[in-house]
Formats: structure tokens, sequence, C-alpha cells
């Protein structure tokens, strides 16, 4: 593979950050070549020793002008940047007349939020994740009727969840990467996860405890499954990954890390809590390893007990490795014994505390965030650290009902999270009300301990408005109304207000976006992407069973979307947003649709049975269609993009299976059946649809008319076996800029027809 001078540049860096990292690890963790190697020209910022606080510094706007140019190509010279840092943290101020608007702010970052601030309730735009309305900016931006500052409700506000890279594309460019860090600082976000090349550390430092670097490749999963090895739940799925794939990922993580700093955010870098390979203790004397089990049907990686001495040197010689790579941090992301594990003869209490002493050797006063899941961060836990450095993300603010996070946790700084997508699903709702309610009250009631927000959907890229208002919160001085909320969403999402987009909006609004919590934080999704079966409730099995939400309440937001002021219908976010609303309409009649099937089945009505099965199979159609129109919703581009990192077609043939099992098997055939993770990841792209979902269920159905001919009972069909067989495919798909095809609005109008027709003559 040829490799281009920039990138040959790159590696060289590279090379020599791992040098310098290894001379660091002997010299030891105050040495002035440790400070040199993170790039810390002040020595105490490594050795924890300071002297008095120097005045603030102004910072370089340079990437925040940068960011501006890319979110706002044709208007980022109307707007001047002021670097603010005696402002105080996490505060912004906007003013300026016509064309000319000043921004003043305490880091790049908040620049770039005032800068969202002012497009949100002055331009009347916006930038989206995904679709945008800049297009409908007037050509000199209009002017801020009296400066307006705002300064940050919490002082973290923290996002992506340990799966997204998984979910959300693990074979993303940088380009994209960078992409996402603009929306994030657009929306006031300044602590991010960075996992892209997180395995190379791992790689790097067990080579020195006994492992060959072959058998490390083994070990270590494919890309599109490195969140879970990360979590320690599994291990090797999906490769062997080849040292250049590592080298290369662990470049793009560093540049990610780098691109964070730049504009004074945080990049979140995991740290080290003793995963190790298999045979560890029998290689290292006086190691103590416990098994940790299975996990959905795989055997989770050894865990290296944080007390043994040995563990002390593994976690100084990774940190080095990661810092060579991707620089210091002052955030670092563990969650020991997520999602189940085992304790064995481990005392937590004196693992946790080993656990922050190895981060806090590495990094003098590092935050610890742990993940708030089912029942972790466990109380022996919180009791063996020093909690004024932890924050706990909470993944479970939305979801149950009677939650007091400062009796479960002790009083624990925490951040209110939320997670309204599973898997990457592409199904549209959030709790939004949920989190309206719940924001200020906790933040306000004595001794709260919440001191952030924190963005945790399994995977990013839907639900625009959700994205929108959940990071609103942080900023918002007063409390959210949220009918005025997205009536306002409604008018800057198309470029300025419209009736009818305001009824789609408020149709939106009051059905899948007001969600109740209890039970669960995201909605339902499609029958169309479930396995088949007549009394199928849901694809993936983790999922809603049942409608959160009148299903007309999408049907009437298509009608209004198709009624939009057609001056406004040009815009990539008019276009996703209708696109995905008839998609989710589709979707929900599929809920509709199945029980009248099996009831034709059940009734022994072969004519129904076809007619209705024929509809199915339209509906099916329509859907691959409608997706295929926008870019957001193409399988091609999955998949093109994990070839793109295969230097030859076995590595990238290796990496698409890596990509197309998250989709569907997801793992082996244990992981897949006995752990139920088939379709975990499901979602309504073109190509996915009518290659695997619609042939899915013509075949079901096909065993069903049979039965009914044969008068016998249907045929058992595989269904994993149906499954991984289009996992190892290696056909192609549109995608790039020539990959959308069709009338997005053509398409989503015959929709809306199709679903009258059949409600009209409903069976």
């Amino acid at each position: 593979m040829t490799i281009s001078p920039p990138r040959r540049r790159r590696h060289a860096q590279l090379r020599r950050r791992v040098a310098l990292a290894a001379l660091a690890a002997v010299l030891g963790a105050g040495s002035p070549a440790l400070a040199d190697v993170a790039g810390v020209t002040d020595t105490a910022d490594v050795t924890g020793v300071r002297g008095p606080a120097p005045a603030p510094r102004a910072f370089d706007t340079g990437p925040a002008r940068e960011a501006l140019q890319r979110l706002l190509p044709h208007h980022a010279d109307q707007f001047t940047l002021v670097p603010d840092p005696a402002a105080g943290a996490d505060r912004f101020t906007v003013s300026g007349s016509a064309g000319a608007i000043t921004v003043r702010g305490s880091t790049g970052a908040t620049l770039l939020t005032g800068v969202g601030w002012y497009l949100q309730h002055v331009a009347g735009a916006d930038i989206g994740w995904p679709g945008d309305s800049i297009g409908m900016l007037p050509a000199r931006l209009p002017a801020v009727p009296a400066p307006v500052t705002r300064s940050a409700l919490v002082p973290h506000r923290y996002a992506l969840n340990d799966t997204d890279d998984g979910y959300s594309g693990a074979y993303r460019t940088f380009e994209q990467h960078q992409r996402q860090i603009d929306l994030l600082a657009l929306h006031g976000i300044n602590e991010v996860f960075v996992q892209a090349g997180a395995e190379y550390p791992y790689y790097r430092a067990l080579q020195g405890f006994g492992y060959s670097a072959a058998e490390l490749r083994e070990w270590i999963p494919g890309p599109g499954h490195q969140s879970w090895w990360l979590l320690q739940n599994l291990s090797g799925f999906g490769g062997p990954v080849s040292e250049r794939l590592m080298r290369e990922r662990a470049e793009l993580g560093g540049r990610i890390a780098e691109q964070l700093r730049g504009l004074g955010m945080t990049p979140v870098l995991p740290g080290y809590f003793g995963t190790v390979p298999p045979g560890f203790a029998a290689r290292n004397t006086g190691a103590r390893t416990v098994a940790q089990g299975d996990w959905a049907g795989f055997d989770r990686p050894d865990w290296l007990d944080p007390t043994s001495p040995v563990f002390g040197k593994l976690a100084a010689a990774y940190y080095a490795e990661q810092r060579a790579v991707f620089g210091d941090s002052g955030m670092y992301r563990m969650s020991p014994l997520h999602e189940g594990g085992t304790v064995g003869t481990v005392d937590v209490k004196a693992a946790a505390t080993a656990v922050q002493k190895a981060l806090h050797a590495a990094h003098p006063g590092a935050m610890w965030a742990v993940l708030g899941w089912q029942d972790s961060p466990k109380a022996e836990l919180l009791a063996g650290v020093d909690t004024s450095k932890m924050l706990i993300l909470d993944g479970l603010s939305d979801r149950y009902n009677r939650l007091d996070r400062e009796t479960r946790w002790g009083g624990v700084p925490y951040a209110m999270g939320t997670i309204y997508n599973f898997g990457g699903h592409t199904t549209i709702g959030a709790n939004t009300s949920v989190w309206i309610e719940r924001f200020g009250p906790w933040r306000a009631k004595a001794g709260s301990a919440l001191k952030g927000i924190a963005y945790l959907p399994e995977a990013t890229g839907t639900n625009p408005a959700a994205f929108d208002l959940f990071t609103d919160l942080a900023w918002e001085p007063g409390t959210i109304d949220q009918r005025t909320w997205f009536a306002d969403f409604a008018g800057r999402r198309y470029g300025r207000p419209d009736k009818e987009a305001s009824a789609a909006w408020e149709e939106l609004r009051a059905g899948p976006y007001s969600t109740s919590s209890g039970l669960w934080s995201e909605s339902q999704d499609s029958l169309f992407t479930a396995r088949p079966g007549l009394s199928a409730v849901g694809a993936a099995y983790w999922s809603p069973k049942s409608m959160r939400y009148p299903a007309d309440a999408v049907r009437r937001a298509l009608d209004h979307l198709l009624k939009v002021d057609p001056k406004l219908r040009g815009s990539s976010a008019y276009r996703f947003d209708l696109v995905d609303t008839a998609r989710q309409a589709l979707a929900n009649h599929s809920r509709v649709l199945l029980p009248k099937i099996k009831a034709a089945y059940e009734a022994k009505d072969l004519t129904r049975l076809r007619a209705l099965t024929a509809e199915w199979a339209d509906g099916e159609r329509r859907l691959d269609a409608v997706t295929g129109s926008d870019p957001n919703f193409l399988l091609g581009d999955w998949l093109a993009a994990a070839r793109s990192w295969g230097a030859d077609e076995a590595e990238q043939d290796r990496y698409e299976y890596d990509a197309r099992s998250i989709l569907s098997v997801w793992g082996r055939r244990s992981t897949s059946e006995g752990g139920f993770l088939h379709d975990y990841a499901n979602r309504e792209w073109s190509g996915l649809i009518g290659e695997l979902y619609a042939p899915r269920w013509a075949a079901y159905f096909e065993t069903l008319e049979e039965s009914l001919v044969r008068r016998a009972a249907p045929r058992e069909i595989d269904w994993h076996a149906f499954e991984e067989d289009w996992a190892r495919r290696t056909t192609r798909h549109p995608s790039g800029a020539n990959g959308p095809s069709g009338d997005p609005y053509t398409l989503a109008k015959d929709i809306a027809a199709a679903l009258k027709s059949w409600e009209g003559g409903a069976r």
C-alpha cells in the first residue's frame, strides 16, 4: 500500500512519540523528558507541584476560525472571534450589527457555542446532526438586537457513548470526526470520548509482558467490535487486525485528540483498569487474574487484579504508550465490571484505589469518568476512590422513575445523561419532556451532585431535534418550554417560520418526542427489520415491544411536511426530515399490518394472506427507495468505509465482515442466538432493507404459503445461517456523492398516498 507524504510524516511522528514514551517510562513520571513527550512546557503540570496561578492568557482562535469556515463557508468572514479567557469558564457574549457579528468566549469551543446560539436565536438557521438550513441565510447576517451573555450551567458537558465508534462507524475518516467535533462545539459540549486507535497502547504495552505481536493481533477485535472489548466484554471477533491498521487508527485518534485540544475541549481517553489476554498470570510472576465469565455468548477477557504488583507496571506502560500517540488529558473513561463480570477474591475497594492511583501516577489529578448503568458503579468501587476526581455519566437519568442519584451514589458528582438511541436504530423519538422536567429540579435540589450533562446515544447522527434540545439544557438559564422550543426549532430547521412545518413538528413533539420514563428511553423499532415471525413485536430483543406513542402522530406530521412552502424544501435539513418521517410512518404501519397477516394465516385464508404479504413487500420496496434518496441512509457508505481501510482484498473482506456482522448477526452463533444480539443494531437503510430484511421476510412468507397449500407446519429456516450468509457477502451498493437516487419529495408523497390507500381499504 502506497503511503502519501503527509501520512508518511505522521507515521514518523508517531514512531518518534512511541520512542520518547519508552524513554519517559524509564526516566520516571516527574522527569523533564516526560513533560516534553506530553507537550507540556511547565513541569508542574506533570508533577502536580504548582506555583501561583498565572494570569489567563489569550488562546489561539485559529482552530475555532477554521471550524467556523467549515460550518459557514459563505458567512464565516462576518464573524469576529475574540478570546476572553478572563471571562471565566464556559462563557460567551454575542453582539454586533448586520454583517459584523462579534463573539467573545472563554475557549475556542465556547466561541463556536456563541455562534451556535446566534444562529439559533437571531439568524434563525440550524446546523443539525444531520441536515442544515444555512442555504437559507441572507447574504448579510442580521444584527444582534442587544448584546447577550450566556454561561454554562454545569461544568461538564460530555458526549459520546462507549459504543459510539462501533455503532456510528468505526471506519470513519478524520474529516467525518472533525465534522462531529465542530457540531459538538457548536452545541456547547466540552468533553468528548475518543476511542479510535484505543487498541494501539494495549498492543504496544503488552508486548513487554510476554505476548507476541501476532498473539495480540488475534486477541484484539476488528474496529467495529472494539467498543465492547474496551468494556471488557469480548475479544478477537472481527479480526485479526493488522499492525498497519492499528497504527493508522492510532494516528487518527491522535489527530482527533489534537483537534479537541485546539478548541479547548477535553479529549476523554480510555483508561487502564486491568483487561489482559489469556494466560497473563502464567507469563508474569506475581500477577493475579480473574476469569470474567460470559457476556452474551462471548468469553470475556481476564481481569488483572489491580492490587497485584504487576498491575502498576502494566498500567504505567499502557499510559506511556497512550501518551506517545494521544498526548495527555484531564479525563479518562473506565467502567470495571461493566454488565456483570466476576469479582472473585478481588477487594473491589482496594482495586478501585489502585486503578485511580495508577491513573494519577501517569496523569496527576485526572478525572475518572465512569458509566452509570445497571448496578455500576458499585458502592465498593466508589468507597475506594477520591470521588472529587470522579464523574458518573448517568445512562439512566431519563429511563426510570423515582431516581435519587445523591442517595444512590453517596453524593459523587454525576452528569444527567440520555441514551435515546440503541444500536443505531433509525427510529424517531426521545423522552424530551423528561429531560426538561428533571434537569432544573435535580440541579436545584439541596445537596445536588448534578454537575453536568452526558449525551450518550449508542449511535449519533439520528434525531437532530433531540441533540439540539438536550444540549440546550446546559446553556438556557430558565426552564425550557417544550412546545415553544419545538415551534422555534421548526422555524430555524428550514430557514424561516412556516405553518405546515410548525404543525408537523408539533405532531412529532406531542408524539415520539414526548414519550415517558418508567421503562424505556428509546422508541420502538420497526418490524420490517425484525427477524420474521407472526408474533414479532420488535427487531432488537432489548427494544420496546410496542408503540410508545400514537402512530398517527407521525402520519399526520408527514402530511404537514409535504405541504411546507416549496421555497423551503431545498435544504438538507428538510430532505432528511421528510425522508426520516416518511420512513417512520411506513415503519409504524408494519405494526398494523403484521397482526393482519397473522390473522389471515390462522384463518387459512390463502388469498388474503397473499394480498397482505404483497402489501408488506410493497412497503419494504418503498422503504428501500425512500431511504436511498438521502445520503444518511445508505448501506453502501458504511461498507465502502470499512473496505477503504484494508491493504488488500483479503483484509478488505475481513473488515467488511466486521461492519456487516455488527448490523446483523452481531457475533458468532452463541452471541447472536444465546445472547440475543442478532438485529440489535437494526436500521432502515437502503441496501440493508433490499438485501437482507426484504428477502428474509419473503423467505418466511413463502413457508407460510407452502404450509397452507400443503396443509402442514411451516418448514423451519436457520435464520442465523441466513444472516451469516449475508454478513459474509461483498456485494457493492451505491455510495459517495453519487449514492443517493430518486427524488425524496416524490417518494415521500407516494408513501403518504400508499398509507392512505391501505388505511382506507383496511382489511
